[in-house]
């Protein structure tokens, strides 16, 4: 079995680029939240946006960008379920449109398996541009990992929260809109609608069985 997590708002209840532009100030904060909202709720071009929020952080020393990344809160239930899922054997993998400076700690601290996002550019300790691994289409990234692992759509599980996140839906055999935007909402085959991933756990066995969230006896 497989899950697909997307990162911001799912495995950390947070949004990177928001929370670091509080060092530049309010207006700034509400600046990149605006186009933060209107990437999620799928009213603007994706990368456009991602590269627009970026370029108005420019000038962010690297020390700043590293200890706000990882002072983001993980999702409650997170560690719990991800932890649960692995004892039963799953295979978890996170994408992000994010970037790795915030992605790189869930490794360890989750136990994923293999997480795929962007990365900053910095030059002289300060933050200059955006390395894009991860485009809007999401699927692509992720694509290649799962046909290497020999995964069957019937056995993968997506979770996910913006209106950028649905062409992963087209990977699954069930999908979760996690405190989703109403676009995900009305796609998704279950919704969770509180910040408590362990709800999560009751869906998957429901829908794969009890053995599906049991840990395998060795």
């Amino acid at each position: 079995m497989l899950i697909i997590f997307d990162v911001e708002g799912v495995l950390l209840n947070a949004e990177y680029l928001p929370v670091l532009a509080q060092i530049m100030g309010p207006e700034k904060e509400k600046e990149i939240w605006d186009i933060t909202k209107q990437g999620i709720r799928g009213d603007i071009n994706w990368e456009e946006g991602l590269r627009k929020r970026v370029d108005a952080l420019r000038g962010i020393t690297f020390e700043d960008a590293r200890r706000i990344g990882a002072s983001l809160e993980i999702m409650p239930g997170a560690v719990e379920l991800c932890s649960a899922l692995k004892k039963a054997g799953w295979k978890i993998l996170a994408v992000s449109g994010g970037f790795t400076i915030i992605t790189d700690r869930l490794k360890n601290e989750l136990g994923i398996d293999k997480i795929f996002s962007n990365e900053l550019i910095f030059n002289d300790g300060k933050l200059d541009g955006i390395k894009l691994k991860v485009t809007s289409d999401k699927a692509a990234a992720i694509k290649p990992t799962i046909k290497e692992w020999g995964i069957r759509k019937e056995d993968t599980v997506v979770v996910v929260d913006g209106a950028n996140d649905l062409k992963l839906f087209s990977l699954a055999a069930f999908t979760v809109g996690f405190c989703p935007v109403d676009v995900v909402k009305q796609k998704a085959d279950a919704v969770i609608e509180i910040h408590d991933l362990t709800l999560l756990l009751n869906m998957l066995e429901k829908k794969f069985g009890k053995t599906a969230i049991v840990a395998k006896t060795q």
